[in-house]
């Protein structure tokens, strides 16, 4: 890893000259009248109509949410079949609505509804499979998810019984534990005594599962015993003792399994485990975003637009004297990075400059809410290790060298935090990007957030990347390396995920992938991966951010470029509309009727 050069003088100038911005204030709020922010700012907006089911999904939402805080221990055999009876019902219940006399809004709120409830069956059906998988390793959560769900139900607690139950999954315990060691010695007895140890093998994945259910268990154990324990003399008389004697088995048992099995060292960074999904498992997840694409054909699309990333690559190296070197031009954009202590500035500049750029070319409505109340904070060294670029939403969180990382840590997070790199996404971020989508849906149809999919939220931001791409925001050969980083950096998302899931890529490969094609540093390319497979985001998540982009790319095509929509009405449509699939964001702006039996069929990338 090639080290980072020492600024020159005449560079350093150079960045604090960007940080400062002479020639644009601070914010705009430390200015702009109060009353500004008072309705009606969203006047020239287009208004939301009215879905005939916002109450009943609204209703939905607040009912599932009061069954799983009444059965709260994940996964358990109660929990799973009163929330399949739950969904079963609510699907009779929109089966038997009159769906002809539905407009096109209280239309897409059905057919959503109706994919999310099948969804989310399939979705226990994967969860079944899997405590099927770790019951080996965690016989006793059938144990603590009945005496949790006993007390939810106030029935009269038995002391004595509630200590033998501990006192048995104690020893449960010891014998898995026993298994497992005998199993690494490669104890294998021919006629082993009743008993002995018997050897237990299991895969890393599935350790890695189970220790994070058995953190979800012995929250359920504890919340159990802290109604009681003090309160019952004769429950804390029994069971004190064999709780703690639990607690402490099961430490030793969770070290065991993240040391020995998983290959977690203490005081070093965990390794990535992920939890492929398997090539029928996204299935289940392309229907539920309504993609009408196999997983072959998504990765040939992916490869299609990487093969357009090389070409403009190849033009900005050419631009910058390093011909078609594009990883020799990148190498050079790495370098130009800011000092440290003035990032923050730099964020500033380009968040006000992208605003100006939109509103100067009334591509959508920013009110001015929107427009000034974002905020700058920065990440610690430990989410950096998961996001190593910036993350957003209501606030921008800056990713940059703090003076506790080692040397290398520091020298890898300038590099990838550059300003050619900055400048390809803030906006992502802010505006036009996930602040002002924020804005939106904390406002207009907030229903529809039981809808929310990457391909809208991410989508989104990476379409306003493909706009801004081709309104010449990129000032320099630099900017345009900055953002064809980012546009390859999606077509590998695609990439690396999907052969991850279908089990073809390990993490290793992921990361290498990332550095050898796109120009990651290690540490970035390593906390991307992380990231994407350590249960923070569903299976399709990184494949929305550039799939989404295209299909909002091709309904432009259809409805703007074909000048039936402006921008801001296409842009805004997008935003008054609220998460979902954008195949429905296409029925909703073309003003379609569709089909009680609507199958998405839209091959947007064709």
């Amino acid at each position: 890893m090639p080290s980072a050069r020492p600024l020159s003088a005449a560079f350093l100038a150079l960045g604090l000259a960007v940080a400062a911005a002479a020639d644009l204030p601070p914010s705009p709020a430390a200015s702009r009248p109060t009353e500004a922010y008072v309705p009606p700012e969203i006047s020239g907006m287009t208004r939301p109509q009215s879905s005939e089911l916002r109450e009943l999904v609204v209703r939905f939402v607040t009912d599932r949410d009061e069954i799983l805080r009444f059965y709260s221990v994940n996964g358990s055999e109660l929990q799973n079949r009163r929330i399949r009876e739950f969904y079963g019902a609510w699907r009779a219940r929109l089966e038997a609505m009159p769906y002809e006399s539905l407009g096109t809004e209280g239309r897409v709120d059905w057919l959503l509804m109706v994919r999310q409830l099948d969804y989310d069956q399939k979705l226990l059906d994967r969860q079944e499979a899997r405590f099927r998988e770790m019951s080996p390793l965690v016989p006793f959560a059938g144990d603590i998810a009945r005496l949790q769900e006993s007390r939810r139900l106030m029935e009269p607690v038995d002391p004595q019984e509630s200590a033998a139950t501990l006192d048995r999954m104690t020893k449960e315990v010891a014998k898995i534990l026993e298994g497992l060691k005998a199993a690494l010695k490669g104890d294998e007895p021919k006629d082993p005594k009743p008993a002995g140890a018997v050897p237990l093998t299991v895969t890393r994945i599935v350790a890695f599962r189970s220790v994070a259910a058995i953190a979800d268990l012995r929250e359920s154990l504890e919340d159990w015993y802290k109604f009681y324990g003090g309160y019952d003399p004769q429950f804390t008389w029994w069971a004190r003792v064999p709780h703690d004697k639990l607690n402490e088995a099961l430490d030793g048992y969770v070290k065991f399994l993240r040391e020995k099995v998983i290959g977690i060292e203490p005081g070093k960074d965990e390794p990535i485990v992920g939890d492929p999904i398997g090539r029928a498992g996204l299935d289940v997840e392309l229907a539920h975003e309504m993609i009408a694409y196999s997983p072959e054909e998504l990765l040939a699309i992916a490869n299609r637009e990487f093969a357009w990333c090389d070409s403009e690559l190849k033009k900005a190296s050419r631009q910058m004297g390093f011909g078609d070197d594009w990883k020799a031009a990148m190498e050079k954009v790495k370098q130009e990075h800011l000092p440290p202590g003035s990032q923050p500035g730099l964020v500033r500049d380009l968040a006000l400059e992208a605003i100006r750029f939109v509103q100067d070319r009334d591509l959508v409505t920013i009110p001015p809410l929107a427009a000034d109340f974002w905020r700058i904070e920065m990440m610690s060294p430990e989410r950096q290790k998961v996001a190593p670029f910036f993350l957003g939403g209501q606030d921008i969180l800056v990713a940059f060298p703090t003076d506790a990382m080692d040397y290398e840590d520091k020298v890898q997070s300038l590099r990838a935090n550059n300003i050619h790199f900055a400048r390809a996404t803030v906006f992502h971020e802010l505006v036009p990007g996930h602040h002002l989508q924020s804005y939106y849906e904390a406002r207009v149809n907030t229903h529809r957030d039981l809808f929310t999919t990457p391909f809208w939220v991410e989508g989104w931001a990476v379409w306003w990347e493909f706009q801004f791409w081709d309104m010449g925001f990129p000032k320099s050969p630099e900017d345009k390396m900055g953002m064809l980083f980012w546009r390859a950096h999606r077509c590998a998302r695609i990439i690396f995920s999907l052969n991850f899931h279908m089990g073809k890529w390990t993490p290793e490969q992921c990361v290498d992938f990332l550095v050898d094609r796109v120009g990651h540093e290690r540490a970035s390319a390593t906390g991307e991966v992380r990231r994407s497979f350590n249960g923070s985001f569903p299976p399709m998540y990184q494949a929305g951010y550039m799939l989404g982009a295209l299909q909002l790319r091709e309904l432009h095509h259809e409805l703007v470029e074909s000048g039936r929509m402006t921008n801001r009405q296409f842009n805004d449509a997008i935003m008054v509309g609220g998460p979902m699939p954008i195949e429905m964001v296409r029925v909703r702006l073309e003003g379609s009727r569709p089909p009680r039996d609507f199958r998405p069929e839209w091959r947007f990338a064709d």
